[in-house]
């Protein structure tokens, strides 16, 4: 017998992808077809809505929520690149396709497609979080233990890659040890510092974020202390810096990115990269014996998905439901405040406009220590609630030499 609808819900996923990306779109798929909606993906995010659309079926398609990537694909496609114009298609095929509600999974580029597809046409979408760089504002509140409260972020994707984080950066550290070398972990983190920070739980000597610019005083200083460690106490070091930390540039006399390509992407970002070797390179002018450049690349964003994230996914996905019987669009389910594992539940979230959507940064202020090149105990309070339990840092063993008789 043909099952009967009450309408449709599409899904889609942009930008890049990470480890939450499907037990987003399981729950969402579940929740939705327990409404009696029947639910379509859209292909490759929002460029499934360009020509003749790439939408497929998943009502009753199984997913393993427990593995990363998404089983819708994904782009950085913009309908509203400057110049390139392509509107009309999308708002033709959602018409084709009879699409009643879009969710869409993606950052601050992907979700304000979504915004102004409902601000400008009324389309009714749902955003939902998604990027492993932590810098949505989620408006989620961290109530620290000494009372106080900070603005935090808390993202589905994100959890996992820094728990991934936090085990290589451990697993270099054998290796420093052996040779008794300097790495610099270079990692992903084009405007916000809170991935590269995470390298702290993994036993980083010291931390590099966007947004504390590295100027020419601050370069200095950096060189020093890392210097001193080497000469004065251990010779083994890890250096996490983020792809996007803002550097003293001598020629234009401002800090800034250093780029791997000018070319830029559809919503107008540069390709980062090439700081870590940068800052090997100079240590190594230095006559610091054989320092070595390590990109983590896109080892953060693959695998299969932490227990702290798939329940975030899940407590966020469970909240689309309610947004869905409200008729609550143009909204977004987040977390309000971070929690240890056992309280990530559908009753710890909320909802905020997208049009309050943007950028959140790493909150330096409080997470990070400027003197020391590294974060805070208010962060590692942060990241134990998302790895209780991190990697046990190999030691050191301190020889004497033997001398014969």
């Amino acid at each position: 017998m043909k099952r009967s609808y009450r309408g449709t819900v599409a899904i889609l996923t942009g930008g890049g992808d990470t480890c939450a990306l499907n037990r987003s779109i399981e729950t969402i798929k579940n929740v939705a077809y327990l409404l009696d909606y029947r639910v379509l993906g859209i292909y490759a995010g929002w460029k499934g809505l360009l020509g003749d659309g790439f939408i497929v079926d998943i009502s009753e398609q199984s997913i393993n929520g427990h593995i990363g990537g998404s089983i819708l694909g994904s782009s950085r496609t913009n309908p509203y690149k400057e110049g390139q114009n392509r509107v009309d298609e999308v708002l033709s095929n959602i018409k084709r396709y009879g699409i009643d509600i879009i969710v869409s999974i993606g950052g601050d580029d992907t979700n304000g497609v979504a915004q102004r597809l409902y601000k400008e046409h009324g389309i009714p979408v749902i955003g939902f979080p998604k990027t492993i760089d932590n810098d949505i504002k989620t408006q989620t509140m961290h109530h620290l233990q000494n009372g106080q409260s900070v603005e935090a972020a808390l993202c589905p994707g994100f959890p996992t890659a820094a728990r991934n984080i936090v085990h290589l950066t451990a697993s270099l550290r054998t290796t420093a040890m052996t040779h008794n070398r300097i790495f610099v972990l270079e990692i992903m983190g084009r405007d916000a510092g809170w991935l590269p920070a995470s390298s702290a739980l993994g036993g980083a000597d010291f931390i590099l974020v966007p947004e504390v610019p590295m100027t020419e005083e601050r370069i200095q200083r950096f060189y020093d202390l890392v210097r001193y460690m080497h000469d004065h106490e251990h010779k083994d070091i890890i250096i996490g810096v983020s792809e996007g930390v803002r550097w003293w540039n001598e020629k234009s006399g401002t800090c800034d990115v250093i780029m791997e390509s000018r070319e830029l992407d559809a919503f107008g970002h540069p390709r980062l990269g090439g700081v870590g070797a940068m800052i090997a390179n100079r240590l190594r002018e230095e006559g610091i014996n054989q320092p070595r450049t390590q990109v983590a690349g896109y080892i953060p964003r693959s695998g299969r998905i932490s227990e702290y994230d798939h329940q975030v996914a899940s407590a966020l996905g469970q909240m689309v439901l309610k947004m869905i019987l409200h008729e609550q669009f143009g909204h977004m389910p987040v977390l309000d405040h971070m929690a240890p594992f056992r309280e990530v539940e559908a009753y710890n979230t909320k909802t905020i406009p997208l049009a309050s959507l943007g950028n959140k940064g790493f909150p330096a202020d409080v997470y990070y220590d400027e003197s020391r090149f590294t974060v805070t105990d208010h962060y590692r309070e942060y990241l134990s609630m998302l790895i209780p339990e991190p990697p046990k840092l190999p030691q050191k063993i301190e020889y004497s030499k033997f001398l014969p008789d």
